[in-house]
C-alpha cells in the first residue's frame, strides 16, 4: 500500500465528488477523491463550562480514564497519521487545557515536525487558558481557536452556565501579544439570543489581527436543536451591509474551507461564516477525528467509530493501524452522515409515505416575499420579432406580464399541495437580452422575473415561481409557429423573506 499522500487527487471546494476505485489510493483518500490531511484530536472529555448547547447542566457521564488514551498513545497515533501525510493536528476536548499534561502533550507533537506535521492548533474556552499561553507557545503551539458566544458577562453566565467571559476576553488580548500564527474567535449564532451582538465582534477585528468566525447553530444529541435558532450566513451578512456598506470585502477562499471570509477596509483582522447547514462544505472536507478514547471518527455527524485504542493495546503493529484507519476513511460518505434523514424529512408526507396539504392553522401570518427568475431562450430572428412586436399573435411580453400574475393567483388550483393565498402583491418584468455566450442558434433570450408577496401562514416561493412559469409559456406558445428551437430555461427561486427561516438570498 502507498503511503505517499497524493494532494492532486483532493477535491477542490464546491467539486461535486464521484467514488473513485479503490485500488491503489492513498492511506488517507476517500472514494470520494477527498484527501484527509487534517487531523483533530479530542485530548479529554471534561470542561469546565456548561454551555446550554453543548452539556446537560450536570455535566455528562466520563469514560474511566483507563479508557482514555495516554499521552504517550496520542502520540503514536498522531506520529502514523502525520507519517501518511498529516500535516496540521488540531486539540480539542472537552476543554483541553484541563488536561494536566497539555504542555508535555504539545511537546510532544512539535518533535513531529521533521516528519511533514506544520501546524499544530487548539480550540479552548479560554476559561482557564491566560495563565497557559506562554507555556503553550514555547511548547510548540502554532494557533488558538478560542470559543466566546457572547461578549455580555451576564449572558455569558446564562450560556456556560458558568462565570468567566472577561477570563476568555483577557485570554483573547494576550494572545495576540505572544506571536500565534492565529487567534481566532468562534462564535455560535443563536437566534435571539446573541445575534445581535455580531456588529461588536466584528469591531474586535479593528484593531486587532484576529479573526472572528461566525458558527451556524449545529444539531448535536442533547442540545435541542431547532431550525427556529439557525441564522443563516446570508441572513447575518445582509444585516450587516447597511451598516459597514461596501467596506465589506469578500476574501479569497482558502483550500479546504471551512470559513466564508471577509473584512473591513482599514481593519487589521477578519471575519467569517462557517455555513455548516445552510451550505455544507462536505465535497472538500480534509478532517478526520480521533476521539478521548481512540476511536476514530471519520465525519462528526456519523455514527460509526473505529477503535484505535483497542488495536494499540492488543500489540498491533503500525501498519495494521495504518489498514484500518484506511479501511474507515474509505468508508466515509459524501455527505453529513445521517444528517439528511434526522433534518430534512419531506413535509407534504407523513410516516407512511402518503402525500398530504402541511397544517398551518398553528403558524402566526407574518410578511412574506420571494423573488424567482427564469428566462426563455430563442434565436435572434424571433427575438427581432418580439422586441419589434411583431408576432401574430400580439404583443408577446405583455400578454406573458398578465399571463405570469395570473399563474401567481392560481397556483393552489395548479399545484394540489399548495395552500391557497391572500397574496398583496405580484409583480412580472420581461426582459430582452441580445447577444448571450455560447449556443449561436439560442443566443437571445426574454428574462423573467417575479415578486410575490401575501402576510400568511406559509412561504410564496410556489407562486413566485408559478408567475416565472406560466409566463415563459406563454412567450413559447406565442411564438412556436416561428421557431420550435426555443428553451425554458434557469427557472428558480433567488430571494425569499419571512417564516422560521428568515431570509434567503441565492449566492
Amino acid at each position: 500500500m502507498s503511503t505517499t499522500p497524493a494532494q492532486t487527487m483532493m477535491a477542490p471546494a464546491g467539486h461535486v465528488a464521484q467514488p473513485q476505485q479503490q485500488t491503489s489510493l492513498p492511506v488517507l483518500n476517500d472514494m470520494f477523491g477527498r484527501f484527509h490531511n487534517y487531523l483533530r484530536i479530542s485530548v479529554t472529555e471534561k470542561c469546565n463550562l456548561r454551555c446550554q448547547y453543548c452539556m446537560p447542566e450536570e455535566g455528562i457521564d466520563l469514560t474511566a480514564n483507563e479508557k482514555l488514551l495516554t499521552t504517550d498513545e496520542i502520540i503514536r497515533v498522531a506520529r502514523i497519521f502525520v507519517q501518511q501525510g498529516v500535516d496540521k493536528i488540531r486539540l480539542t476536548g472537552g476543554e483541553p487545557t484541563v488536561r494536566r499534561d497539555i504542555i508535555d502533550l504539545v511537546r510532544g507533537l512539535d518533535g513531529l515536525r521533521p516528519l511533514g506535521l506544520r501546524k499544530i492548533a487548539m480550540t479552548t474556552n479560554g476559561i482557564a487558558l491566560r495563565r497557559k499561553l506562554p507555556l503553550l507557545r514555547e511548547a510548540g503551539l502554532d494557533g488558538l481557536n478560542i470559543s466566546l458566544d457572547t461578549r455580555d458577562p451576564l449572558k455569558f453566565e446564562v450560556f456556560t452556565r458558568r462565570r468567566g467571559c472577561e477570563q476568555v476576553l483577557r485570554a483573547i488580548d494576550e494572545a495576540g501579544k505572544l506571536g500565534f500564527d492565529f487567534v481566532k474567535v468562534n462564535v455560535v449564532v443563536m437566534r435571539g439570543q446573541n445575534d445581535d451582538e455580531v456588529p461588536a465582534f466584528i469591531e474586535m477585528t479593528h484593531d486587532d489581527s484576529i479573526d472572528v468566525r461566525f458558527i451556524e447553530y449545529m444539531p448535536f444529541d442533547g442540545n435541542r436543536w431547532g431550525k427556529q435558532k439557525l441564522v443563516g450566513y446570508q441572513e447575518l451578512l445582509d444585516k450587516l451591509r447597511p451598516l459597514y456598506g461596501d467596506n465589506i470585502e469578500q476574501l479569497p477562499l482558502e483550500d479546504n474551507h471551512t470559513s466564508k471570509g471577509y473584512r473591513i477596509k482599514g481593519y487589521r483582522g477578519q471575519f467569517g461564516f462557517i455555513t455548516s447547514m445552510t451550505k455544507s462544505f462536505c465535497s472538500s472536507c480534509n478532517r478526520v477525528r480521533v476521539l478521548a478514547d481512540g476511536n476514530l471518527k471519520v465525519c462528526l455527524f456519523g455514527n460509526t467509530e473505529v477503535s484505535l485504542r483497542d488495536l494499540l493495546r492488543a500489540g498491533a503493529s503500525d501498519s495494521d493501524v495504518v489498514e484500518t484507519i484506511s479501511q474507515a476513511i474509505k468508508r466515509k460518505k459524501q455527505a453529513h452522515a445521517g444528517l439528511d434523514t434526522r433534518h430534512t424529512k419531506l413535509t407534504h408526507v407523513d410516516d407512511a409515505g402518503n402525500a398530504h396539504m402541511v397544517d398551518v392553522s398553528d403558524k402566526p401570518p407574518t410578511q412574506r416575499s420571494a423573488t424567482a427568475r427564469g428566462r426563455v431562450l430563442m434565436n435572434r430572428d424571433t427575438f427581432n420579432l418580439v422586441k419589434r412586436d411583431k408576432i401574430k399573435k400580439g404583443n408577446v411580453l405583455a400578454v406573458a406580464q398578465i399571463a405570469g400574475i395570473q399563474g401567481a393567483k392560481s397556483c393552489s388550483q395548479m399545484i394540489p399541495l399548495c395552500h391557497p393565498l391572500n397574496l398583496t402583491k405580484v409583480s412580472v418584468n420581461l426582459r430582452l437580452v441580445d447577444d448571450l455566450p455560447g449556443d449561436d442558434s439560442l443566443c437571445c433570450a426574454v428574462e423573467i422575473e417575479s415578486v410575490v408577496k401575501c402576510k400568511g401562514e406559509t412561504g410564496v416561493e410556489m407562486e413566485a415561481l408559478s408567475a416565472v412559469s406560466v409566463a415563459a409559456l406563454t412567450v413559447y406558445d406565442m411564438c412556436k409557429a416561428v421557431s420550435k428551437t426555443m428553451r425554458i430555461d434557469d427557472v428558480r427561486v433567488v430571494e425569499k423573506l419571512g417564516g422560521k427561516s428568515g431570509h434567503w438570498k441565492e449566492d
